[in-house]
């Protein structure tokens, strides 16, 4: 039994060392993606493959929780061949990586007997690791192939000895070896750095005191959150959500999540999620179960330590051959966005133990952007420009979302890269940066904004690539709370759009000319409650600030102002005219409305007519206590008769997962994506993938 004191004091040294290690890479990598973008993390494993310690609220849970997967793929492939000295690299999917372009260097140390101690990993995001486009992620990838160089388990570094023809092979296949070169060598500095701080705690501590530490720390964890899921209402909650799959039109993909709350227990069943497809929305083992243990800890236990412990209570099946669990050669580039899906069924499914104690959606993943070409000052190198720009968080009961900042699901990496860096590093200029108006989704607490990022492309023979989800499909609201705006990255030359992609969103390669503005406009989060219930004032502050447009201060929000100021008549006028104008319908149990492309439903075609949809379209049934459920029209049948209530036929699972009976009245509204150019890409092909 270790005492308290020295418990806590081993807790913060880990902590310190795991910080110590972001300054360190930081200070010496090469890429402005780690550097500026800090997209990598650290952490430090011990030798059952558990996460001991990792910087709360600075490291991604996407990178970390997945290096169990990959430190059980060590062990697997090399069994006792480990020895003090050695380094692996590891970025597989299928066998615990994330995507390709996230490298895991793992550094293993041992106690003086010999066995596998506490020792530190790094996964950072490499700008290139090869591939059919520069900077690798593609939205068009049809094969695991296109997406660059699949590094296994692999010994780079035997008993202090670099394996220099593996890494000759692996540079030899990537753009920009300068900078990966000097990455590696910042990852393995910044390894070596903390090893040297371990070693010290072994000195000061010893090795046994260490291993009980890392037992108790466990412990406390885990009866944390058994504690906490104590709390919930124990049953069966399902909820799905989609992702915007396809190459010439929206193809949607489902994550159906059925969460049993069991006592101090929690499953989260993925059965009946889409199987994999030839595009990047899929992801190995190790991703669905890291999305579901982060939203579950973020509402149930978000101030205590992030360590395998806490994920004791949790179990999470990943049907194999599914999006959530794939087989090779599937890419899985968009893995980003396949985690947040999964983080956005749970959360829907947990909306109904948590009786709405939610937040509205966020921004739906990566957001990854990509410019790369020839670099017109470096002869024979290529400048790789990526950022993946944050979008607004949703609303929650009391408060609205944040504008333009990292998500509770993420790190705390940077927005945006500094204007002067990337205009010193890259042939580009960084025209404007701004809140993106109107683009929160509305609520009686509003969502956060997203931004605005205008690019001009300064030199020739550069291409665009981009992996985004939201750019169909808008962030959510809940409990009555409207969507956010749609993620936009599109392309304005000589003044006009020019479309880079059939779907919005899912760009490769896409040609760029010099004076050509490439725009990013990231979505905002979902809003929260009813809007027409936002206290007035507030909206005239919005106004003020230029978050809310005055047409849609009165629009959506019915709110009229005269002189800057509420008109409280007028207002009032305007807000029973438009509850007056919303539409309900009684919901009925109907067979043959299947959800592996999409939630299905048929709408009465007075409905119809009044949402002005058409099969194909999507609408969206409001759960005033959770998450809406969004759902494809599949046909249309016979209107209602004059004077009664029109209907709707869903499935009989959609009516649980908006845990309402048979017959009973909702409000439906159509979703609007904000596709370019006034076209409708909310239809969905019913053909073969």
């Amino acid at each position: 039994m270790i005492d308290p004191i020295t418990l806590e004091v081993l807790r913060e040294a880990f902590v310190s060392i795991v910080r110590e290690m972001r300054v360190t890479l930081v200070r010496t990598a090469y890429s402005s993606i780690l550097y500026e973008g800090e997209d990598f993390s650290c952490v430090l494993m011990d030798g059952r493959a558990q996460i001991v310690a990792m910087s709360k609220g600075q490291d991604h849970p996407l990178h970390i929780v997945p290096i169990g997967w990959s430190m059980r793929a060590v062990r697997e492939k090399f069994g006792d061949d480990i020895h003090p000295g050695d380094v692996f690299l590891h970025n597989d999917p299928y066998t615990g990586g994330t995507h390709l372009n996230d490298v895991a260097m793992i550094h293993p140390l041992f106690t003086p007997a010999g066995g596998l101690f506490v020792f530190p990993v790094v996964r950072a995001h490499w700008g290139d690791v090869g591939g059919m486009s520069p900077g690798s992620l593609s939205g068009r990838a049809t094969e695991i192939f296109q997406e660059g160089v699949r590094i296994p388990p692999i010994k780079i570094v035997d008993r202090g000895r670099p394996n220099q023809a593996a890494l000759d092979l692996i540079f030899s296949n990537m753009r920009g070896p300068r900078e990966r070169r000097g990455d590696f060598q910042a990852m393995v500095g910044t390894c070596r750095k903390a090893s040297e701080r371990i070693e010290e705690l072994v000195g000061r501590y010893g090795a046994d005191t260490i291993r009980a530490a890392v037992d108790e720390l466990m412990d406390r964890a885990e009866g944390r959150m058994r504690r906490a899921i104590g709390g919930l209402r124990e049953g069966e909650y399902v909820y799905e959500a989609h992702l915007e799959a396809g190459r010439d039109r929206l193809e949607p993909l489902t994550v159906r999540a059925k969460v049993i709350v069991a006592g101090d227990t929690i499953t989260v069943d993925l059965a009946g999620t889409s199987p994999q497809t030839a595009g990047p929305t899929n992801v190995g083992p190790a991703m669905a179960p890291t999305g579901a243990f982060t939203i579950i800890k973020s509402f149930l236990d978000p101030g205590a330590d992030v360590n395998s412990g806490a994920f004791r209570p949790l179990t999470v099946i990943t049907p194999p051959g599914t999006i959530v669990n794939a087989d090779p050669p599937a890419p899985c580039g968009g893995m980003v966005e396949v985690k947040y899906c999964v983080e956005s069924a749970v959360m829907g499914a947990l909306a109904q133990a948590l009786d709405g104690k939610v937040a509205g959606d966020l921004k739906g993943g990566g957001n990854h952007c990509y410019v790369g070409g020839p670099h017109p000052r470096l002869t024979g190198e290529t400048f790789i420009f990526y950022e993946y720009p944050a979008g607004g968080t949703g609303g929650f009961e009391g408060g609205d979302g944040s504008n333009t900042v990292r998500a509770w699901t993420e790190s705390d990496m940077t927005t945006l890269q500094p204007i002067e860096a990337v205009e010193q590093l890259y042939p580009i200029r960084i025209e404007r940066t701004a809140l993106r108006e109107d683009s929160g989704g509305p609520g009686r607490w509003r969502g956060g904004l997203g931004l605005t990022r205008e690019v001009l492309i300064q030199t020739s023979g550069a291409q665009l690539s981009v992996l985004a989800e939201k750019a169909v499909l808008p962030p959510f609201g809940v409990c009555g709370g409207g969507a956010g705006a749609t993620n936009r990255f599109w392309v304005r030359r000589d003044g006009r759009r020019v479309r880079s992609s059939p779907l919005p969103g899912k760009v490769s390669g896409f040609p760029l000319e010099p004076g050509d503005v490439l725009l990013m406009e990231s979505s905002g989060g979902g809003g929260f409650g009813d809007a027409l219930e936002r206290d007035p004032a507030q909206v005239a502050a919005d106004l003020l600030e230029g978050y809310v447009t005055p047409a849609a201060a009165e629009a959506i929000y019915g709110v009229v102002l005269h002189g800057g100021a509420p008109d409280d008549v007028a207002t009032a006028a305007r807000r029973a005219e438009l509850r007056v104008a919303r539409l309900r319908v009684r919901l009925g149990a109907a067979a043959g409305l299947d959800a592996e492309r999409g939630r299905e439903i048929r709408l009465g075609a007075d409905v119809a007519a009044r949402l002005g949809v058409a099969p194909g379209a999507v609408v969206e049934l409001v759960n005033p206590h959770g998450a809406p459920l969004r759902a494809w029209v599949a046909s249309l049948i016979a209107p209602s008769p004059a004077g009664a209530m029109p209907t709707a036929e869903v499935a009989p699972v959609a009516l649980r997962m908006l845990a309402v009976a048979d017959g009973a009245e909702v409000e439906v509204r159509a979703v609007h994506s904000g596709v370019l150019g006034g076209e409708s890409q909310l239809t969905v092909t019913r053909g073969r993938r």
